[in-house]
Protein backbone atom coordinates (compact mmCIF):
# COMPACT_ATOMS: atom_id res chain seq x y z
CA UNK A 1 0.00 0.00 0.00
CA UNK A 2 1.61 3.20 -0.54
CA UNK A 3 2.40 5.73 1.87
CA UNK A 4 0.82 9.04 2.12
CA UNK A 5 3.02 12.07 0.42
CA UNK A 6 2.35 13.95 3.41
CA UNK A 7 4.45 11.92 5.54
CA UNK A 8 7.68 12.61 3.85
CA UNK A 9 7.67 16.21 4.51
CA UNK A 10 8.76 14.90 8.31
CA UNK A 11 12.35 14.07 7.19
CA UNK A 12 14.56 16.74 6.66
CA UNK A 13 16.04 15.07 3.96
CA UNK A 14 13.46 14.54 1.73
CA UNK A 15 11.17 17.82 2.54
CA UNK A 16 12.81 20.24 0.08
CA UNK A 17 12.56 17.51 -3.10
CA UNK A 18 10.18 18.37 -5.78
CA UNK A 19 6.83 17.26 -5.26
CA UNK A 20 6.99 14.89 -8.22
CA UNK A 21 9.78 13.39 -6.50
CA UNK A 22 8.44 12.96 -3.33
CA UNK A 23 5.30 11.34 -4.81
CA UNK A 24 7.38 8.99 -6.66
CA UNK A 25 9.18 7.95 -3.41
CA UNK A 26 5.93 7.80 -1.77
CA UNK A 27 4.25 5.53 -3.98
CA UNK A 28 7.05 3.02 -3.81
CA UNK A 29 7.54 2.91 0.21
CA UNK A 30 6.06 0.60 2.76
CA UNK A 31 5.31 1.20 6.18
CA UNK A 32 6.13 -1.39 8.96
CA UNK A 33 5.41 -1.41 12.54
CA UNK A 34 7.78 -2.45 15.08
CA UNK A 35 7.49 -3.91 18.61
CA UNK A 36 10.22 -3.02 21.21
CA UNK A 37 13.08 -4.98 20.41
CA UNK A 38 12.23 -5.88 17.52
CA UNK A 39 14.80 -5.70 14.37
CA UNK A 40 14.40 -2.85 11.87
CA UNK A 41 17.96 -3.40 9.82
CA UNK A 42 19.94 -6.63 10.45
CA UNK A 43 23.35 -7.38 9.65
CA UNK A 44 22.98 -10.35 7.96
CA UNK A 45 20.71 -9.09 5.17
CA UNK A 46 21.62 -7.23 1.92
CA UNK A 47 19.05 -4.83 -0.43
CA UNK A 48 16.96 -3.75 2.78
CA UNK A 49 16.39 -0.34 1.37
CA UNK A 50 16.87 2.95 3.11
CA UNK A 51 14.24 3.29 6.40
CA UNK A 52 13.05 7.03 7.28
CA UNK A 53 11.94 6.28 11.60
CA UNK A 54 8.20 7.97 11.70
CA UNK A 55 7.47 7.54 15.06
CA UNK A 56 9.51 5.79 18.39
CA UNK A 57 13.13 5.52 18.65
CA UNK A 58 15.55 3.27 17.32
CA UNK A 59 19.31 1.78 17.83
CA UNK A 60 22.05 0.77 16.13
CA UNK A 61 23.53 -2.23 18.23
CA UNK A 62 26.08 -4.71 17.59
CA UNK A 63 27.80 -7.70 19.59
CA UNK A 64 31.15 -7.91 21.62
CA UNK A 65 33.07 -11.59 20.99
CA UNK A 66 31.83 -12.72 24.34
CA UNK A 67 28.04 -11.96 23.04
CA UNK A 68 27.47 -8.75 24.97
CA UNK A 69 25.06 -6.07 23.41
CA UNK A 70 26.46 -2.44 22.93
CA UNK A 71 24.61 0.41 21.84
CA UNK A 72 26.19 2.71 19.41
CA UNK A 73 23.72 5.25 18.26
CA UNK A 74 20.50 6.27 18.36
CA UNK A 75 17.67 6.92 15.66
CA UNK A 76 14.91 9.38 16.52
CA UNK A 77 11.89 10.53 15.01
CA UNK A 78 12.69 12.22 11.37
CA UNK A 79 15.43 10.77 10.70
CA UNK A 80 16.85 8.03 8.68
CA UNK A 81 19.04 4.91 8.95
CA UNK A 82 20.50 1.84 6.48
CA UNK A 83 22.37 5.02 4.09
CA UNK A 84 25.93 2.66 4.32
CA UNK A 85 23.88 -0.69 2.99
CA UNK A 86 22.34 1.46 0.13
CA UNK A 87 25.54 2.66 -0.95
CA UNK A 88 27.89 -0.19 -0.98
CA UNK A 89 25.05 -2.79 -1.32
CA UNK A 90 26.69 -4.84 1.51
CA UNK A 91 24.80 -5.88 4.79
CA UNK A 92 24.13 -3.59 7.49
CA UNK A 93 27.33 -3.04 9.77
CA UNK A 94 25.41 -3.09 13.05
CA UNK A 95 21.80 -4.28 14.00
CA UNK A 96 19.05 -1.58 14.38
CA UNK A 97 16.30 -2.40 16.96
CA UNK A 98 13.42 -0.74 18.07
CA UNK A 99 13.80 0.37 21.82
CA UNK A 100 10.52 1.69 21.83
CA UNK A 101 6.92 0.78 19.45
CA UNK A 102 8.10 2.56 16.00
CA UNK A 103 6.65 2.59 12.87
CA UNK A 104 8.98 3.27 9.84
CA UNK A 105 9.21 3.97 6.14
CA UNK A 106 11.55 1.94 3.83
CA UNK A 107 12.39 3.12 0.25
CA UNK A 108 13.23 0.08 -1.69
CA UNK A 109 17.21 0.24 -2.19
CA UNK A 110 17.69 0.70 -6.32
CA UNK A 111 15.09 3.39 -5.85
CA UNK A 112 16.99 5.11 -2.78
CA UNK A 113 20.12 4.74 -4.88
CA UNK A 114 18.68 6.14 -7.53
CA UNK A 115 17.75 9.54 -5.64
CA UNK A 116 20.37 9.84 -4.10
CA UNK A 117 23.03 10.12 -6.53
CA UNK A 118 20.59 12.20 -9.07
CA UNK A 119 20.13 14.81 -6.05
CA UNK A 120 23.50 16.66 -5.35
CA UNK A 121 21.98 18.17 -2.31
CA UNK A 122 20.76 14.90 -1.08
CA UNK A 123 23.99 13.21 -1.79
CA UNK A 124 25.99 15.82 0.12
CA UNK A 125 23.66 16.24 3.52
CA UNK A 126 24.28 11.74 3.25
CA UNK A 127 28.04 12.04 3.18
CA UNK A 128 27.86 14.63 6.12
CA UNK A 129 26.16 11.91 7.79
CA UNK A 130 28.05 9.47 7.32
CA UNK A 131 30.73 11.66 8.35
CA UNK A 132 29.30 12.15 11.31
CA UNK A 133 28.26 8.90 11.62
CA UNK A 134 31.91 7.18 11.62
CA UNK A 135 33.12 9.51 14.21
CA UNK A 136 30.35 8.95 16.61
CA UNK A 137 31.00 5.36 16.27
CA UNK A 138 34.65 5.52 16.55
CA UNK A 139 34.10 7.90 19.86
CA UNK A 140 31.78 5.33 21.33
CA UNK A 141 34.31 2.61 20.80
CA UNK A 142 37.00 4.43 22.51
CA UNK A 143 35.07 5.05 25.26
CA UNK A 144 34.22 0.54 25.42
CA UNK A 145 38.50 0.78 25.82
CA UNK A 146 38.24 2.98 29.17
CA UNK A 147 38.95 -0.18 31.99
CA UNK A 148 36.47 1.47 34.73
CA UNK A 149 32.71 1.18 33.84
CA UNK A 150 32.28 4.32 36.03
CA UNK A 151 34.64 6.21 34.12
CA UNK A 152 32.76 4.86 30.91
CA UNK A 153 29.82 6.48 32.23
CA UNK A 154 30.94 9.56 32.60
CA UNK A 155 32.26 9.60 29.50
CA UNK A 156 29.32 8.86 27.90
CA UNK A 157 26.92 11.47 30.04
CA UNK A 158 29.92 13.96 28.05
CA UNK A 159 29.15 12.92 24.83
CA UNK A 160 25.51 13.29 25.32
CA UNK A 161 25.93 16.56 26.52
CA UNK A 162 27.83 16.98 23.80
CA UNK A 163 31.10 17.73 26.06
CA UNK A 164 29.44 19.93 28.12
CA UNK A 165 28.09 22.45 25.89
CA UNK A 166 24.58 21.15 27.03
CA UNK A 167 24.10 21.66 30.54
CA UNK A 168 21.22 19.50 30.27
CA UNK A 169 20.32 15.87 28.66
CA UNK A 170 16.68 15.61 27.35
CA UNK A 171 15.77 12.63 26.09
CA UNK A 172 17.82 10.83 28.08
CA UNK A 173 18.31 6.74 27.31
CA UNK A 174 17.11 4.35 30.08
CA UNK A 175 19.77 2.48 32.47
CA UNK A 176 19.51 -0.55 30.63
CA UNK A 177 19.72 1.62 27.20
CA UNK A 178 22.84 2.85 29.24
CA UNK A 179 24.15 -0.29 30.17
CA UNK A 180 24.18 -1.18 26.95
CA UNK A 181 25.78 1.39 25.49
CA UNK A 182 28.47 1.24 27.95
CA UNK A 183 29.01 -2.69 28.46
CA UNK A 184 28.06 -2.80 31.81
CA UNK A 185 25.21 -4.35 33.91
CA UNK A 186 22.03 -2.21 34.47
CA UNK A 187 22.72 -2.08 38.07
CA UNK A 188 26.22 -1.40 38.22
CA UNK A 189 24.54 1.94 36.09
CA UNK A 190 21.93 2.55 38.46
CA UNK A 191 24.61 2.78 41.93
CA UNK A 192 26.64 4.70 39.52
CA UNK A 193 23.66 7.37 39.26
CA UNK A 194 23.19 7.52 42.73
CA UNK A 195 26.76 8.39 43.53
CA UNK A 196 26.49 11.26 40.32
CA UNK A 197 23.74 12.32 42.56
CA UNK A 198 24.91 12.09 46.13
CA UNK A 199 28.21 14.36 44.90
CA UNK A 200 25.14 17.01 43.31
CA UNK A 201 27.28 15.95 39.55
CA UNK A 202 23.83 15.59 38.15
CA UNK A 203 20.68 16.12 38.69
CA UNK A 204 17.30 13.68 37.24
CA UNK A 205 13.67 14.25 36.70
CA UNK A 206 11.73 11.74 34.56
CA UNK A 207 14.12 11.36 31.14
CA UNK A 208 15.71 14.78 31.53
CA UNK A 209 19.18 14.54 33.29
CA UNK A 210 20.90 18.34 34.82
CA UNK A 211 24.49 18.18 34.48
CA UNK A 212 25.85 20.22 37.30
CA UNK A 213 29.54 20.02 37.43
CA UNK A 214 31.35 19.20 33.38
CA UNK A 215 34.67 19.57 35.21
CA UNK A 216 34.12 16.19 37.34
CA UNK A 217 32.66 14.06 34.25
CA UNK A 218 35.34 15.51 31.90
CA UNK A 219 38.19 14.52 35.19
CA UNK A 220 36.64 11.18 35.22
CA UNK A 221 36.49 10.53 32.00
CA UNK A 222 39.86 11.67 30.92
CA UNK A 223 41.58 9.51 34.05
CA UNK A 224 43.27 12.61 35.76
CA UNK A 225 41.05 11.25 39.14
CA UNK A 226 40.29 8.09 40.18
CA UNK A 227 36.58 6.86 40.01
CA UNK A 228 35.37 6.98 43.48
CA UNK A 229 35.38 3.87 45.29
CA UNK A 230 31.93 3.67 47.08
Amino acid sequence: MPVHVNFLHRFALLRDLPATTLEHLAANMTLQSLSRREVALSRTEVGQGLGFLLEGRLQGVDFTVDGREVGLYFVEQGDYFGELSVVDGQAGAEFVIAVAKSQVLFLPRDLARSFIFASPTVAEQMMLRLAQRVRAVTAQRILLSLPNPFQRLCAQLLQLSGEGQQTEISHLPTQQELAIMINTSRETVTRSFQLLQTKQVVSREGNRLTVHDVRFLREIAEGKIDPPKN
